[in-house]
């Protein structure tokens, strides 16, 4: 309770209880940061600590870009909060035209989220919605992908992939079923790109159709990329292939770029690197280089058509879905200025011209103790360890750990350490990173 006593209150690290996080470990070990510029976090202590992974994949224009900065403070003291049911704000019809020119084909509507998370459970709402209206509401299932990431909601867990994120919560939604994932270290290990081996596995998506039968499935939903579980760019030909299945038996198919869209793979989207045109992809994250919780599901005119002219009364709601801080004007504010740096400072195109680069650069660790793979696509990265007998994901543990010390940020995932910085990055700081981490592995025992 508010009290006059409050200020008396203790600072100490017992009441937060961190998400995906060892809390036991990490408050008798705290690595705390304090402030961030650029390509480089400021921890507790008054280190310099260098971004390799871009917050979580999200400081895309990097911390603290003053024009991004500014326009967040501009918008705070004119209009702090506007509702988005029934109410609306310019910025939030200027952003999503923005968006519409900026994805290719015809991805020319935004719904606006705060989450790659939220993104997700309202691409699968909507799936399903569009089904319902074009008079084939028996098409209620979804198929997702094993390995595959897409947020902590029920519907994102549901059709996701990996194990840990699952195992705890029950049942889960009903009708989903799931594809295997596309990696095989004996066929695609130290790829740099697009592996050459794997394209056939899309074709299992044709078995689930065979039994499940095509008129009860609404939507398939993949990372491009598959980003959280390690770095897994899809095989050549895979995208495509999907595309064409879901083409041919009428069903959705849902690109979650939370990862991949604004830039990580040097382009506005995978959709624009891999020239596969999907029905709708989910983006987050580097939407407004993370200032700012945002995010945004791109749907194509057709699936934005089809509920207008099937929505009934001209005062009537077309899609009962939303959230309170849906298209918040400071989040708007954050994205069009984002988009702004995107576009003025080449962003993108600095990030396209590294790709390169940056996998002879991390491919330079092969060789280093226990490294047993190297994947890189665009400015992705993940260089995956042995497991320790019987203690599976701590030498990852412990390389980041050890990274910390050493003045590097890592992500890590099981075994696997991924890498996804700022995309202002420059070739020394790719450099930086390797030296770094080449360190980092040098030591680990």
């Amino acid at each position: 309770m508010l009290t006059k006593d409050l200020a008396s209150a203790p600072n100490d690290l017992e009441s937060f209880w961190m998400p995906f996080t060892s809390n036991r470990h990490f408050k008798k070990n705290p690595r705390m940061l304090v402030k961030a510029k650029g390509l480089h976090y400021t921890t507790q202590d008054g280190r310099q600590l260098l971004d390799a992974t871009a917050g979580l994949w999200c400081v895309n224009a990097g911390h603290a870009h003053p024009k991004i900065v500014e326009a967040i403070q501009n918008q705070a003291a004119d209009l702090d909060f506007a509702p988005s049911f029934q109410w609306a704000h310019p910025k939030s019809f200027e952003l999503a035209s923005r968006l519409a020119h900026l994805f290719p084909g015809d991805l020319d509507h935004a719904f606006f989220t705060n989450s790659g998370s939220e993104s997700v459970d309202t691409a699968l709402k909507i799936a399903l919605a569009y089904q319902r209206a074009k008079g084939q509401g028996t098409r209620t299932r979804l198929i997702g992908r094993e390995r595959g990431y897409h947020g902590v909601g029920f519907g994102g867990i549901s059709v996701g992939g990996m194990v840990k994120n699952r195992m705890y919560f029950g049942s889960l939604l009903a009708g989903v079923d799931h594809l295997p994932h596309t990696y095989s270290l004996e066929h695609q290990a130290y790829s740099k790109g697009q592996p050459a081996w794997g394209a056939h596995l899309a074709d299992e998506l044709e078995r689930l159709v065979a039994l499940h039968d095509a008129s009860t499935i609404a939507a398939v939903i993949v990372e491009p990329v598959a980003g959280s579980t390690g770095v897994l760019a899809p095989p050549v030909g895979y995208l495509q292939r999907l595309r064409e299945i879901t083409k041919k038996h009428g069903i959705l198919l849902i690109f979650d770029e939370v990862i991949t869209a604004y830039g990580r793979l040097g382009k506005s989207s995978a959709v624009e690197y891999f020239g596969v045109q999907p029905d709708m992809i989910t983006t987050a994250k580097g939407l407004t280089s993370a200032t700012i919780p945002m995010g945004a599901v791109m749907v194509s005119k057709e699936i934005y058509d089809t509920f207008m002219e099937n929505g009934g009364s001209e005062k009537a709601i077309e899609l009962f879905h939303g959230y309170t801080y849906s298209a918040h004007p400071i989040a708007c504010a954050a994205a069009l200025a984002t988009l702004d740096v995107y576009r003025d400072e080449g962003v993108f195109e600095n990030a396209a011209s590294l790709e390169g680069y940056w996998a002879e650069a991390i491919h330079s660790l092969k060789g280093k103790p226990n490294v047993i793979d190297i994947r890189t696509i665009g400015i992705m990265a993940a260089v995956e360890l042995s497991s320790r007998a019987g203690a599976p994901a701590e030498r990852a543990y412990d390389a980041m750990l050890l990274g910390y010390e050493k003045g590097i940020m890592l992500r890590i995932t099981g075994d696997t350490i991924a890498m996804s910085p700022p995309l202002v990055l420059t070739k020394a700081h790719i450099d930086e990173i390797v030296d770094k981490l080449g360190s980092v592995l040098d030591e680990l025992a």
